[in-house]
């Protein structure tokens, strides 16, 4: 047992990583051949300028993914998404508090996650069109362009890949 679980798993598993894309480093993002971030990582995104992911739970430390152990009648939690709403409102003049989809005040269960809903991009495309005197319907056939289907689950947006499109958005 010991044979197979500290020896063969790990070797295994090692084996598997150095066929995957990235031979098992993940798979970076790069802008003008330079590393800007992780494919499958998060990253905090607070200028008013790019979209804005996903709070995390682990302040977007890969080292260690985790969520908050909180629950939903946890005092303190219910006072960081709070804050987190009174926030989003403060930058995003003319929403709604019931508009706000949730995955923009609460973290994924990795605290980690990359990607956003459609609706949690929309929202977010007054503001940045504001901010950057951009035309919104650029910005929202911006979004339409980065929603990507997935098999099983719902349409996602990766919040890094959407802010380098914005970058070079004319």
């Amino acid at each position: 047992m010991i044979i197979l679980c500290a020896v063969l798993y790990p070797l295994l598993i090692a084996g598997i990583g150095k066929v995957a894309p990235g031979g098992g480093k993940g798979e970076t993002v790069s802008v003008n051949g330079k590393v800007v971030g992780y494919e499958k990582i998060g990253q905090r995104f607070t200028n008013d300028n790019y979209f804005w992911g996903r709070p995390s739970a682990v302040d977007y430390n890969a080292a260690g993914s985790a969520g908050s152990n909180k629950g939903p009648s946890n005092p303190d939690y219910l006072q960081l998404v709070k804050d987190r709403i009174d926030s989003f409102l403060v930058h995003n003049p003319g929403i709604k508090k019931e508009e706000i989809p949730a995955d923009l005040v609460t973290a994924s269960g990795s605290g980690l996650d990359p990607h956003i809903s459609p609706a949690a991009a929309y929202v977010q495309v007054k503001r940045i069109a504001t901010v950057r005197g951009i035309a919104e319907n650029k910005v929202r056939a911006l979004v339409d362009r980065q929603v990507e289907k997935t098999v099983l689950g719902p349409s996602v947006v990766n919040v890094l890949k959407i802010n380098i499109a914005l970058d070079n958005l004319k």
